[in-house]
């Protein structure tokens, strides 16, 4: 795919191609048209809190037509009566404090994290300590009832939980990251629970934890050299142990083996659930952004969009990782966020151009970074200071930025077979050139560029018709990307939905004041966090669904998967019974904020330049010239392939 930047042609070329009218708060890109799957927001319910983590992680129950919600600021799962995805409605929570297992009660402060539920209704969450160094839980719930049944105690912080596709086993990334201070570094594991047949909670004796004892000094295993060991030795007995930091976890097919992402460490870990232990580590290696198609911006102050090959590696670090099966094999797809490891007085990320002061080494004169220090080049960009370093420890011969601002694909060895490059950041030139890399609380351009891009964070795959998708969500800028993975080798880009309005910068409003319920309605979804994909079978509308958690706008919205050619599903019956009343202003559903935003002008059309070329100010003032002349238009205009 050759994805290109746009520039403006002749205003006289534009208004012989006409606009076509779109809200502005629902990017679509390309022309709907024109894509094989298209992602349409129906439905939006809104918690009215703003970047307090209110809407996380989804999951969605078919039997009862019902989606569960991590609101991790509240410490409680929300649920949503999703029978008619138009119009979500909160029909109750399940709360973590209080529950019962074997050592006591789960206390006040304790923090949701995750979930996952079985189709008979068994909701597993895990639960994090109001200390976080300490043993978390997983918390056991009936997605019918939404009684609470139980918990188990895990291991440290878990951050993530998942059900082997034979609903035997539940699986939880303890990550365990250190105190704040960076007083105290608990061990990193990943727990096996065993799972009764029924709606029921296990009992404390079916928790299996599997360790990484055996990488550390005198074990029976050595851990590969690109395994990032990152920052202070804190936990001496076990220094390796306690800076692996299990992330996200992924179960094969066969229910016989996940996948875990140590993201800080660029890596994953291979558990076999049959006997609860790691079986292997194997580094992600890192991308070579000097080659044409790995290139990214790396500058918030440049006023341009410049995305080129940097002589600067790309540690990949992903956060989700999900698995599916292609020709017989099972491969592994990751979202490569990024994340630099940052506690008490350990800072491990420093910009380029403070290389060489404060102690710390610069840049070797002999690398080609060495003459791109300024603000407008790789001056600006994030990058780490545990990687690079020459081996007498006098300058930095390789400079790191944090994440891949891409999505991979892999073997379950470790092999790469697939990077999607930089298309990420030529689509967001394309799609929404005004914003691109902004930030997800406000809206701004390039404000991300200096620091992950738009970093991909989380992903879901689906099939649709004879396809399989992978939905890629962009936690900084919004939206979902969505990819055509049928083939592992050979993906190809469908398109891209953004229910967002940037007519609305969020955090510049409620801070002057503005009414956060309404400011976040009218700005859509900010930080997509958790995706879930449900299936046409398991659908409401009869249609596949893509359920996103929004943590910043503290939204949960619904987007029908829309194939080409295919019919609109009929309208769904509603769910017997009264519909509860939402609270004004909080916890209300509404229609998407497509429907109720001001509209804005989107796109321009014209020929776009080579990779790698800027584009001038004067093209976002035309785009103002245009929006005061004739708002509430949008030309939308096809990637070439």
């Amino acid at each position: 795919m050759n994805l290109r930047l746009p520039t403006l042609t002749a205003v006289g070329c534009i208004a012989a191609l006409g606009f076509a009218s779109v809200s502005a708060a629902a990017v679509q890109f390309p022309d709907p048209a024109a894509s094989a799957v298209t992602l349409t927001p129906i439905g939006t319910h809104h918690t009215g809190q703003f970047d307090e983590s209110a809407a996380e992680i989804v999951a969605f129950h078919a039997t009862t037509k019902r989606t569960f919600v991590v609101n991790a600021q509240s410490g409680v799962i929300d649920v949503l009566d999703s029978a008619d995805p138009s119009t979500p409605a909160a029909i109750g929570t399940i709360a973590a404090a209080g529950t019962s297992w074997a050592g006591g009660t789960l206390p006040a402060g304790a923090v949701v994290n995750s979930l996952s539920v079985r189709p008979d209704g068994l909701v597993v969450a895990a639960i994090e300590a109001p200390t976080k160094t300490d043993p978390g839980w997983l918390l056991f719930a009936d997605a019918n009832s939404l009684s609470v049944l139980g918990a188990v105690q895990v291991g440290t912080q878990p951050d993530m939980v998942s059900l082997s596709p034979d609903g035997r086993l539940a699986i939880s990334a303890n990550e365990a990251e250190p105190a704040d201070d960076y007083s105290l570094d608990p061990e990193g594991s990943v727990s096996v629970v065993s799972l009764p047949s029924g709606v029921a909670a296990p009992a404390q004796e079916a928790v299996r934890t599997a360790t990484f004892h055996d990488w550390e000094a005198g074990g029976t295993r050595t851990l590969p050299e690109d395994v990032r060991v990152v920052g202070p030795e804190v936990n001496t007995a076990f220094p390796i142990s306690a800076n692996l930091e299990p992330e996200y976890v992924t179960v094969d097919a066969n229910s016989t083996t996940a996948y875990v992402t140590l993201q800080e460490n660029n890596a994953v870990a291979v558990v076999d659930l049959a006997s609860a232990t790691v079986t292997d580590i194997w580094p992600l290696g890192f991308k070579d952004h000097s080659h044409p198609g790995q290139g990214f911006d790396p500058s918030d102050r440049d006023g341009t969009i410049a995305i080129a090959p940097q002589p600067v590696r790309g540690i990949y670090q992903p956060d989700g990782i999900s698995a599916y099966e292609a020709g017989g094999q099972t491969y592994l797809v990751t979202a490569n966020e990024g994340d630099a490891r940052e506690w008490g007085d350990y800072a491990e990320g420093v910009r380029v151009k403070d290389l060489g002061a404060d102690g710390i080494p610069p840049i070797c004169t002999d690398s080609p970074a060495a003459a791109l220090t300024g603000d407008a080049e790789l001056g600006r960009l994030n990058v780490s200071l545990a990687n690079g370093l020459r081996a007498d420890g006098s300058c930095y011969e390789q400079l790191y930025a944090f994440g891949g601002r891409s999505f991979s694909i892999w073997t379950t060895d470790g092999t790469q077979v697939y990077d999607s490059g930089e298309e990420f950041e030529r689509i967001l030139a394309d799609a929404v050139p005004e914003f691109f890399n902004s930030n997800h609380s406000e809206s701004n351009f390039d404000g991300r560029s200096d620091d992950k891009g738009p970093e991909p964070e989380n992903l879901a795959i689906g099939q649709v018709g004879d396809r399989t998708y992978a939905f890629i969500g962009l936690e900084r800028v919004g939206g979902i990307v969505v990819y055509d993975i049928t083939d592992p080798q050979g993906p190809s880009f469908v398109s891209y939905a953004n229910n967002r309005d940037f007519a609305v910068s969020a955090e510049d409003e409620i801070d002057a004041g503005g009414d956060p319920a309404d400011v976040l309605r009218r700005a859509g979804d900010l930080g997509p966090e958790g995706l879930a994909f449900v299936p046409e079978e398991a659908s409401p509308t009869g249609e596949p669904l893509l359920i996103t958690g929004n943590e910043v706008s503290g939204s949960t919205t619904f987007f029908i998967v829309g194939a080409a050619g295919s019919e609109p599903a009929p309208e769904p019956e509603p769910a017997p019974g009264p519909s509860p009343e939402p609270t004004p202003g909080v916890g209300a559903s509404t229609p998407p904020p497509a429907h109720e935003a001001a509209e804005t002008a989107r796109r321009v059309s014209g020929e776009l330049p080579d990779a790698g070329a800027d584009v001038s100010p004067w093209w976002f003032a035309l785009g103002a010239a245009l929006l005061a002349a004739g708002g509430g238009t949008v030309l939308a205009r096809r990637l070439r392939s």
